[in-house]
């Protein structure tokens, strides 16, 4: 699926940054041997999210959606010293890969994965969230919001992917699936909260970054 005009699209990546070789391996056996390959952040969102995680420096993020550990590796690259990234996801096998990639890119002693559901997951992570990455099911990041927006230092972030839904979300209410329906409900859910300010980014299909209020 193509989020952007693929000339737009490469303009943009030849003046961001360009993927370490671990991130271009991992994109790469993504694309070619795994299922859904568009929920891969890919290069330029890749590089907004190591961006955001470059200027928080946080000492603990919280991933839920690992897929095959793109966007855990980009997250990383910020990471304090002392700093642990938990990433959450219940698919053994693309689990498997994006362990395998972590070693690759040598994070694998920062990076400590789950596989169980998110709910279940999060209460048991001791510590206050600098960053929060959401990119899991869609219908549920109200919940997982609602989880994790007390436990994010003030001036941390809280992002959710997907939040455009290839345009879906500015259908009629009437004609809106589940996912896409849960989608805007998150949207309008964090864009009312008053313990967070937020921004809506039109990166590949959506970012919504939410700060946390002092």
């Amino acid at each position: 699926m193509q989020f952007l005009d693929p000339r737009l699209e490469a303009y943009a990546e030849a003046h961001s940054q360009p993927e370490s070789e671990a991130l271009a391996a991992c994109a790469a056996e993504t694309r070619a041997e795994v299922h859904m390959p568009q929920m891969l952040s890919g290069h330029l969102q890749g590089r907004v999210l190591a961006l955001f995680s470059q200027l928080v420096q946080p000492r603990l993020i919280l991933e839920v959606g690992t897929y095959t550990g793109y966007s855990a590796l980009c997250l990383a690259e910020g990471l304090a010293a002392d700093g642990r990234l938990h990433t959450i996801d219940v698919d053994p096998h693309a689990q498997a890969r994006a362990k395998k990639h972590a070693e690759a890119a040598g994070y694998a002693d920062r990076i400590v994965f789950h596989r169980a559901p998110a709910a279940e997951v999060i209460p048991g992570i001791d510590g206050a969230f600098d960053l929060v990455f959401l990119d899991a099911d869609k219908k549920g990041y109200p919940g997982y919001f609602d989880l994790v927006v007390d436990r994010v230092r003030p001036g941390g972030l809280i992002l959710a992917d997907n939040v455009l839904w290839s345009g879906k979300v500015t259908d009629p209410p009437a004609e809106q699936d589940e996912e896409t329906a849960a989608l805007a409900a998150y949207a309008d859910k964090v864009y009312a909260d008053p313990r967070v300010a937020t921004v809506l980014l039109p990166i590949r299909d959506g970012l919504l970054v939410a700060r946390k209020l002092g």
